[in-house]
């Protein structure tokens, strides 16, 4: 069995996470992939709690059967380090092979992660393409550890996302319908 771990805030997940998620299912010949909501990331502060997050991701996945939304950071206590929540998946799973998929743009510090030579022991490190960003920017320790994927680019984030909202602007086809619908029901990313 192989698990792709998909790692990020996703404050919002969006579509360029959902072709991220799917371009890495198909390519790397995963059985599923777990979207793992940051509970407290180290390197950001999202602007929407943890578990809106996690909400927004459980409406996003529903419709693909490969994608499962997780709960491994959430459910833990403490600040939430990628090493740690990869040695809990490496429990709950000790006979798969086991993948970690982010945008390309955060292995740029993958330096300053904590225990960065753990990670590429725990489980196959893979950096997806982002528009803008180069992959080679990579550290060079960890570019030749990291398998890096090319795939069609959405020139889209989450911050945009955020910023459109609060402008008052449409973000339709930018994020699934039901996280949309979610968005404006709990009035999130508003600019009060």
């Amino acid at each position: 069995m192989r698990i792709g771990l998909f790692g990020g805030s996703f404050d919002p997940v969006h579509m360029g996470h959902l072709l991220a998620a799917s371009e890495s299912a198909d390519r790397l010949e995963l059985d599923e992939v777990h979207f793992v909501t940051a509970a407290r990331p180290p390197h950001k502060r999202p602007v929407a709690s943890a578990e809106a997050r996690h909400e927004m991701v459980v409406l996003a996945t529903a419709a693909d059967t490969r994608f499962r939304s997780s709960r491994l950071e959430l459910d833990y206590p403490g600040p939430t380090f990628t090493v740690n929540t990869l040695r809990r998946a490496r429990r709950l799973w000790p006979a798969v092979e086991l993948f970690f998929i982010t945008g390309g743009d955060a292995y740029r510090d993958l330096a300053s992660w904590r225990e960065p030579e753990a990670l590429v022991a725990l489980a196959q490190m893979v950096a997806v393409s982002r528009p803008g960003y180069d992959l080679l920017r990579i550290d060079p320790f960890f570019r030749e550890r990291v398998l890096t994927l090319e795939i069609p680019g959405y020139d889209i984030s989450s911050t945009e996302i955020r910023r459109r909202i609060a402008a008052g602007r449409s973000v339709r086809y930018l994020v699934p319908y039901e996280v949309e619908v979610y968005i404006a029901k709990h009035q999130l990313y508003r600019a009060d």
